[in-house]
């Protein structure tokens, strides 16, 4: 893998990471808790949900020895107790930061079809 190649990689990883966060925080906002807001975790300032192990090491480490990397983000604090209906609204903060990245990619393969007919 190049170099120009490994670093676009990066910042894809990092802005889904950074979305996916950032959904869960603002569904939870949405079903009646502000925990996420009050500490300031509905952001997509990446630097708020970085985890230093599951963000940075972790994922390092694994190129590094040629594995596929993976890691994590900080989570999003979610109190269940400021639900209205904590079964039913935790499913959906839970979903939010899967489907924002399956919108996000949707977005994404749009945009690089545009352009490739444009070229």
């Amino acid at each position: 893998m190049d170099i120009v190649t490994l670093v676009i990689s990066l910042f894809v990883l990092l802005f889904a990471i950074t979305v996916h966060e950032a959904a869960h925080g603002w569904a939870a906002l949405k079903f009646g808790d502000d925990t996420a807001l009050r500490m300031g975790r509905i952001s997509l300032n990446p630097i708020v949900h970085i985890d230093p192990i599951g963000t940075v090491i972790m994922p390092l480490f694994l190129v590094i020895i040629g594995a596929l990397p993976f890691g994590w983000a900080k989570p999003v604090p979610v109190n269940p107790f400021n639900l209205r209906h904590p079964r039913r609204d935790n499913l959906w903060i839970s979903a939010a930061g899967p489907a924002s990245n399956l919108t996000v990619a949707a977005i994404s393969l749009v945009a690089i079809l545009a352009l490739k007919t444009m070229s």
